[in-house]
């Protein structure tokens, strides 16, 4: 049986192919970009500190602890209680102090999203294929300015990223991050800049994030960083009193 091909059918199959030869490259000068794929295989473990401003009005200390593969820490401080939220690699959990709650208690899955989605170190674009993501590129959109490559990142669990790297840097200048959480989209903007190196990769070391919808701010300036410290699995893990008291 011999094959036909039609006009679009053909040319269908050629845009296809420059989009992955286009998507491959994007994704190859992101990761020279910021010091290489073993570069950032290399580092295991990451520890971040400085401030957090919420809403323009309170600033916080910060401090984030993430462990290969997709552990995650984060804590702030503000006049002696610190928050807590961390990801174990399976569930989420958290302590409010500012909201009144000083013991530790679990998260539920849906409010454990961005925890999850954001807890490996090389971000979203490292290692993609492994974690189970899928990929597009989309062409440019402009971002304040600058004409951005933009990729659509489709989580194993479901959850979009949309990454937009700079066109000369190729380096990450701002996500969309889309989540189902309770039958709702919730979505986050966040725009990185100040790119370091910590091992000899680079990271962003402030990070400025609003939530659609509800108007909440962020931004995150970090002061410190420290990459393959050791930092146990007891850190990110439900605290072991708080099992005890819940039986």
């Amino acid at each position: 049986m011999r094959m036909r091909w039609t006009v679009a059918g053909l040319l269908a199959l050629l845009v296809s192919s420059a989009s992955a030869v286009t998507l491959d490259e994007l994704v190859a000068k992101n990761l020279e970009a910021r010091g290489g794929a073993a570069g950032l295989a290399a580092i295991k473990t990451l520890k971040t500190s400085g401030k957090l401003l919420v809403g323009d009005q309170f600033e916080l200390g910060f401090a984030q602890y993430q462990k290969a593969p997709e552990l995650t820490r984060v804590e702030a401080s503000l006049q002696g209680l610190t928050s807590v939220q961390a990801w174990d690699g399976r569930e989420g959990w958290q302590i409010s102090p500012f909201q009144g709650r000083k013991d530790p208690e679990k998260m539920s899955a849906d409010d454990a999203r961005a925890l999850a989605d954001e807890a490996p170190i090389g971000g979203a674009l490292f290692d993609w294929k492994a974690r189970g993501s899928t990929l597009e590129y989309l062409g440019t959109e402009d971002v304040d300015g600058t004409e951005a490559h933009k990729l659509k990142v489709t989580l194993k669990n479901g959850d979009v990223e949309y990454v937009y790297l700079d066109p000369d840097h190729y380096l990450e200048i701002r996500t969309v991050a889309q989540r189902n959480v309770r039958g709702t989209q919730v979505v986050s903007v966040s725009d990185y800049g100040d790119y370091e190196q910590v091992a000899g990769v680079y990271f962003p070391f402030s990070i400025a994030t609003e939530n659609k919808g509800d108007g909440g701010k962020q931004q995150v300036t970090i002061e410190h960083a420290e990459a393959n410290a050791p930092v146990e699995d007891a850190l990110f893990a439900f605290p072991a009193a708080a099992k005890g008291g819940a039986k």
